[in-house]
């Protein structure tokens, strides 16, 4: 049997973690967020001081920490638990402050090599659905469903913007939008996993999209790929 691994990748608000939290409930698999391995990694480097230009250094906290993500335990909103040597960090990781560090730090091969083993380790315990960057290119390539989530910028900033507000964060959507341009900026250009689709994988526009029927859409990419007898069959009818 072929895996069963679907790989969403997309720039920052397309909505990847809200339609992979949704998908993994719809096929039963384990949602596994890499994004909140690099944003753990951030918030510890801003709380320990450790300058955000020290790859090295940031591995070294990476590979000296305990990170776990968990499914949800509280019903509060969250997608997952995220703990750092144990402690909840998963609203703590959503802080505006992690949000304009996270990239610079996430490009860091030696942070990347360092979180590497542990997002394979999770990703190969059976049905899985993994979102973050450069998943389908990097951490399973083998995945049998590749899917890039594309959405405006405008689109992509009003929703961060209502997630923040929800949490009792007071932004500016102005704000919020420059700092998402400066982030797209930031995961296009730089050499290590930048942002972009692997060649394989299937481009989803969710402007004007419901999360439910972009979780369809994958949903029915996912059934045709793991039972294409299946699904040839019920063409044929």
């Amino acid at each position: 049997m072929s895996n069963q691994i679907i790989a969403i990748d997309g720039p920052a608000a397309a909505g990847k973690s809200t339609v992979a939290r949704a998908l993994a409930d719809e096929l039963d698999a384990l949602l596994l967020d890499t994004g909140a391995l690099y944003r753990a990694v951030t918030l510890l480097a801003l709380r320990s001081g450790t300058h955000l230009s020290d790859g090295p250094a940031l591995a070294d906290l990476a590979s000296a920490s305990v990170l776990q993500v968990t499914p949800p335990s509280i019903p509060d909103g969250r997608f997952y638990d995220v703990s750092l040597n144990g402690e909840d960090i998963t609203w703590a990781i959503r802080d505006p402050a992690v949000d304009a560090a996270v990239s610079p730090v996430s490009a860091h091969p030696e942070v990347r090599d360092a979180l590497l083993a542990l997002q394979r380790r999770i990703a190969s315990q059976g049905r899985v659905v993994i979102v973050g960057r450069d998943t389908g290119t990097v951490v399973v390539p083998e995945a049998t469903v590749k899917v890039f989530l594309v959405a405006s910028a405008e689109e992509r900033a009003c929703r961060r913007h209502r997630e923040l507000a929800s949490r009792g964060v007071d932004t500016r959507l102005g704000d919020v939008l420059a700092d998402l341009e400066r982030r797209d900026r930031i995961d296009q250009d730089r050499d290590v996993a930048p942002l972009q689709a692997a060649e394989d994988a299937i481009i989803v526009e969710t402007d004007q999209r419901s999360v439910g029927d972009v979780v369809a859409a994958i949903k029915v990419m996912a059934e045709r790929a793991w039972h294409p007898m299946a699904a040839r069959h019920a063409r044929g009818r």
